[in-house]
């Protein structure tokens, strides 16, 4: 139980460390170096390799009396004029990123400036996602297309135009056959064809009478 308290415990720091990590950074100006005339990495290649945005901070570490950091504008940067627009004095110094654009650090002890002891920072500009997204242009104006036409009654066959001997699809097709077929006068009479089969039979029954009589008088 302990345990599961102390992990509760850790993730709620780690998160409460990571929303502040997020809202802003601070960067240690050189350095284990720190604010010196001659650092291991120049202080121009240090800020290029940095990505700096508004609320960031620059900590600057130095001896206090021994130096001091002089925030200048562009003409006094290039020319090593101790014109301040701020001046960082007390030591252990920290000077926050109020908005985007260049900012120019000197030294301020002696000729450190014309040494190289000075840097320029560019702040990012703040992303704005506020801003309306342009709308949408609208579409070309398009006509309405003509209703469809219906059918006139001119199109539609009226009844005296069909044929009285047009098929109707409710009658069988007995109801379509003649009352009277001719009849064919090749065709066999089937009177004729019976009694013929009679006197067929008729004969047939006589052999078979005679025969019976011969073998009987044959036996005697």
């Amino acid at each position: 139980m302990e345990s599961h308290m102390c992990l509760s415990f850790v993730l709620v720091i780690g998160m409460c460390f990571l929303c502040s990590s997020q809202a802003h950074f601070n960067f240690c100006v050189g350095g284990r170096d720190g604010w010196v005339l001659k650092p291991s990495e120049t202080y121009n290649h240090w800020a290029e390799r940095n990505r700096f945005q508004v609320n960031d901070s620059l900590i600057f570490k130095y001896k206090k009396g021994s130096d001091s950091v002089l925030m200048v504008n562009k003409d006094d940067y290039y020319k090593c004029n101790k014109k301040p627009i701020q001046a960082l004095e007390d030591g252990d110094s920290v000077f926050k990123f109020d908005r985007s654009g260049p900012f120019f650090f000197i030294s301020g002890h002696g000729d450190n400036c014309e040494k190289g002891q000075k840097f320029i920072i560019i702040v990012l500009a703040v992303r704005n996602n506020t801003h309306k997204s342009p709308s949408p242009t609208p579409p070309p104006f398009l006509s309405p297309s003509p209703a469809p036409k219906t059918p006139t009654s001119s199109l539609s066959p009226s009844p005296a135009s069909i044929s009285p001997n047009a098929e109707s699809p409710n009658e069988s097709p007995m109801s379509m056959a003649p009352e009277h077929q001719p009849v064919d006068a090749h065709a066999p009479v089937p009177a004729p064809a019976a009694s013929a089969a009679l006197g067929g039979s008729g004969v047939y029954l006589l052999g078979l009478s005679c025969a019976i009589l011969g073998c009987f008088f044959g036996l005697l």
